[in-house]
């Protein structure tokens, strides 16, 4: 069964996180402040990780930053605060999903099972791709096999959502997908997020692949609508 790592500094919340995790049938493990949960991420290497942001010693922003240097582990971060700046920077450093305290059981519960759920369907996806299979846009080139993008011949620096994002439009050249699409094919139809979470991984690949962010060449904005890929 998954492993879950939660990284949270409030013992009742931990305590109760714990039982209804292992009542799933999750193997749970705890750490109290941002240091130990790196610590115990690297060592453990748990399939999820629920992650505060308000944390001693090293807080939760901190935390997902350097765990995504490292790994495409799933991360669902907590706020207290519920303010769109708070979830827009988790989503920025790289976390998967957000949650705002307080928050349902069963809505966590869910949370924790679409996460994990995508994170298996992507492990299982890239198992199957045949050696060699790409797809090429003039310099730009996304490899299925090792997922990994080049431009140039010089390989970019990809989060796992970056990279799905746009394999998902170099596939579908010169067609048009709203936000809402993009959110079902690539966060799957249970993601709990919004809209914007697209417009920032957008722009993330803009800054890598496009001459002039400011003005892209490959990804354009449809007004009203979404995107497409141009090339």
């Amino acid at each position: 069964m998954s492993s879950i790592l939660i990284v949270e500094d409030e013992e009742n919340l931990i305590a109760t996180l714990k039982y209804n995790l292992e009542r799933e049938g999750y193997t749970v493990r705890t750490a109290m402040d941002g240091e130990e949960g790196l610590e115990t991420a690297r060592r453990e290497k748990p399939d999820a990780v629920i992650l505060d942001v308000m944390l001693p010693k090293l807080d939760g922003f901190a935390v997902c930053r350097l765990l995504r240097r490292e790994s495409t582990v799933p991360i669902l971060m907590l706020t207290a605060k519920g303010e769109e700046v708070d979830r827009v920077v988790g989503l920025e450093l790289g976390a998967d999903d957000y949650l705002t305290k307080p928050f349902g059981m069963r809505e966590l519960l869910a949370r924790v099972r679409a996460l994990l759920r995508r994170s298996q369907v992507a492990k299982e996806a890239s198992l199957t791709v045949g050696a060699g299979q790409s797809i090429t846009s003039g310099d730009l080139e996304a490899d299925l096999t090792k997922h990994a993008v080049s431009l140039r011949g010089a390989v970019l620096d990809m989060k796992p959502r970056e990279f799905d994002l746009l394999v998902l439009l170099m596939s579908n050249k010169s067609r048009a997908f709203t936000r809402d699409q993009i959110l079902e094919r690539v966060w799957g139809h249970d993601w709990f997020g919004d809209a914007r979470t697209v417009d920032v991984h957008v722009r993330w690949l803009r800054e890598k692949i496009e001459a002039d962010p400011s003005n892209p060449t490959r990804i354009i904005t449809i007004r009203g609508v979404g995107y497409r890929f141009e090339g």
